[in-house]
């Protein structure tokens, strides 16, 4: 979520891979994948890279999954953006507000392991709950500068397709707590809230679901569901290339906390990169 953000994979080796693997990789990094940190420059500007990136294989699993992806961050100067990173949009400013909207792209889940280029995320664990089907989202952001060392963002996600899915909030508290030439370190809070449709699409246990799966009936209410504590480290190695590794964690809150699918309340998530701007 941010210019943190959601943030939703490259050098794992793009040799071998086939083109519907490598676009599975660059929609998926739609929403995990962290906006990189980059030198403000005069006009357009093309950012190309990618790593990889460590999460759960679906909210509440307790095993995760490292899944590869492409980098590709078109900027114009004129506040339009064609991003992996933030879907298609546009984004400005006005003195010490910032604000972005566009269309992207929110994972579905499967009832089964999924290939780790898979648009979609799953586990065998949810056998029997039947498939969450991926949504193209409406992502409208919100930033306030308070100081130099603190940020606040808010962004909403608004199904476009499959509305039933829901809508989510989220709102973060961005530090960057150290900043020279080469080096930036940024820590982020968040905090993340979901509708009764949202809630009860990925938490939520219906009843013909509890009957194929054996999971107890569930009933998931709106509210904040996680909790996410992040640190982004970004290191220019000169004025084009730079590396990007963050590292934290997200805890489950709330209705998503007692949820009967819930394995693990609290999950690991991280990130490796390498971009090249032009």
């Amino acid at each position: 979520m941010r210019k943190i953000e959601l943030s939703h994979k490259f050098l794992h080796s793009l040799s071998g891979r086939t083109p519907k693997k490598m676009l599975s990789g660059v929609v998926l990094a739609l929403l995990s994948t962290p906006i990189l940190a980059a030198e403000q420059k005069q006009g357009n500007e093309l950012t190309l890279g990618g790593g990889v990136d460590v999460a759960p294989l679906y909210s509440g699993s307790d095993e995760n999954r490292v899944t590869t992806a492409l980098v590709i961050d078109y900027a114009m100067v004129n506040g339009f953006f064609v991003s992996t990173t933030r879907g298609i949009g546009y984004g400005n400013n006005i003195g010490k507000f910032d604000y972005s909207t566009a269309l992207s792209y929110r994972a579905g889940r499967k009832d089964r392991d999924v290939d780790s280029n898979s648009l979609s995320y799953g586990s065998d664990y949810l056998r029997g709950m039947g498939d969450v089907k991926g949504s193209a989202i409406g992502v409208l952001s919100l930033g306030y500068k308070v100081t130099d060392w603190l940020n606040l963002q808010l962004q909403a996600e608004v199904p476009m397709s499959q509305r039933s899915n829901g809508e989510a909030l989220h709102f973060s508290i961005v530090s960057p707590l150290y900043t020279s030439s080469k080096n930036s370190v940024t820590l982020a809070l968040a905090s993340s809230w979901g509708t009764s449709k949202y809630m009860q699409t990925y938490y939520g246990v219906s009843a013909s679901q509890s009957a194929a799966s054996g999971f107890t009936r569930y009933d998931a209410k709106s509210g904040i569901y996680a909790y996410s504590l992040n640190m982004d480290w970004t290191h220019k190695i000169n004025q084009d290339w730079s590396v990007d590794a963050a590292a934290g964690f997200t805890q489950l809150t709330g209705d998503a906390r007692n949820s009967s699918i819930v394995q693990r309340k609290t999950s690991p998530t991280g990130s490796l990169k390498v971009t090249y701007s032009f």
